[in-house]
């Protein structure tokens, strides 16, 4: 095989089935680091660092995306469709929309809604709601309840606006139970549906609509370790 454009990897092997999909690379890295034994960087094209190690004796795989549909879409499509990747697991920051849902909770994205008109690919003849992958949710879940963590699970936002021209917009959202908003699931989820590959997205809080509260860049790259040990904990 030949390398992807995006992924530099020329082997079938190098990446595990299994793989953490961070938005940030420095995520990525950060999980090698800490938690993987003998790892490998696979990826450096445009900084999207990768690498393979050891967890608990499983071969896992960490990767960034970047940010937004556009470079998950990209990345995840490539993982699936090239290297084999069969169970792909987002762990990625978002921002709360509802006032029990705080600063460093963590949310499983039972189904994503989306404002981005990436399903329009597939010519459905309606609308496509993009969902987990039920075994990697009730994994995740026990996972988490194993390690007392207190999460909650449910509807979230993959949005394709940061910066929205009506700041309230997501309080409509909200009225229909969404619990927070990201940029990446529902691509991630619609591309692992496509080629029957699981996926999951495990999300931190890191800022809340709400109450205004907020972590710092560094905080988001660093500290957000339950997330990354429910994942591993699945892989």
């Amino acid at each position: 095989m030949i390398p992807t454009p995006h992924i530099q990897v020329s082997e079938k092997g190098v990446i595990a089935e299994s793989v953490l999909l961070p938005g940030d690379p420095l995520r990525a890295k950060f999980v090698a680091e800490n938690y993987l034994e003998n790892a490998v960087q696979f990826n450096s094209i445009r900084n999207m660092l990768g690498y393979t190690g050891i967890y608990k004796g499983k071969k896992v795989s960490v990767m960034g995306t970047g940010m937004g549909m556009p470079s998950i879409g990209i990345y995840s499509y490539e993982l699936i469709n090239f290297y084999g990747c069969r169970n792909l697991i987002r762990i990625g920051s978002a921002g709360s929309m509802q006032p029990d849902i705080h600063v460093r909770d963590i949310v499983l994205g039972v189904a994503a809604s989306t404002n981005s008109n990436f399903a329009s690919q597939y010519g459905l003849p309606g609308t496509f709601a993009p969902t987990a992958s039920w075994e990697l949710l009730i994994k995740a879940y026990q996972a988490a309840e194993k390690r007392g963590i207190k999460i909650r699970a449910g509807n979230i936002l993959s949005t394709d606006v940061f910066y929205n021209d009506d700041p309230d917009a997501w309080k409509k959202w909200a009225k229909m139970g969404v619990l927070a908003v990201e940029m990446e699931a529902a691509a991630l989820y619609m591309n692992a549906a496509r080629a029957g590959a699981n996926a999951l997205c495990i999300l931190t809080i890191s800022d809340s609509l709400v109450t205004h509260e907020e972590t710092t860049a560094e905080e988001r790259q660093n500290t957000f370790t339950q997330m990354m040990e429910i994942a591993l904990d699945i892989v």
